[in-house]
């Protein structure tokens, strides 16, 4: 639809990295989000949109809880989180990282990131929207800087269209 991808060819948004505990004898999983934000102000509330084609997908539907991480200015972690696919590549093994609440695993350079509880998921076409209630907060120093969609508009998806 032409006419939509001229409007959306205009929004430029925040790009997470969302992160999910493995499940017994996996590890962790994560993956670039373009697509995600606040849905509810009270209750605090937020969704995040997860490819069916990508390998965190599965995680994220069985995890209790997800982790939402704000990315630093650079292509670093979009590279390696948006890049690259978990089917063949551990994208953990490279970076600092620790458990957070329910187990979510937490990446240290991220300025900022939150843990929700999944409480939903729905199926929403090539995408399943997650609900999340945040449980945990890592707030961002002042005047950080976050990486937005335009910012990473080169990075190749590691996962098949």
């Amino acid at each position: 639809m032409g006419e939509f991808d001229a409007f959306t060819d205009l929004l430029d948004y925040p790009v997470y990295v969302v992160t999910a505990p493995g499940e017994p004898g996996r590890e962790p999983a994560g993956c670039l989000v373009g697509f995600a934000g606040q849905c509810s102000i009270d209750p605090a509330r937020f969704v995040v949109w997860i490819s069916k084609a990508n390998h965190t997908y599965d995680a994220a539907l069985a995890a209790d809880a997800l982790g939402v991480h704000l990315l630093p200015y650079g292509h670093g972690l979009a590279e390696l989180f948006g890049g690259r696919s978990g089917d063949d590549t551990d994208k953990f093994a490279g970076v600092e990282w620790y458990h957070g609440p329910y187990g979510v695993p937490l990446l240290a350079e991220a300025p900022a990131w939150f843990v929700g509880r999944v409480l939903d998921r729905v199926d929403w076409g090539d995408h399943a929207g997650l609900l999340l209630a945040p449980v945990a907060v890592g707030a961002p120093p002042e005047g950080a800087a976050v990486l937005s969609y335009r910012d990473v508009a080169d990075v190749d998806a590691g996962h098949p269209a």
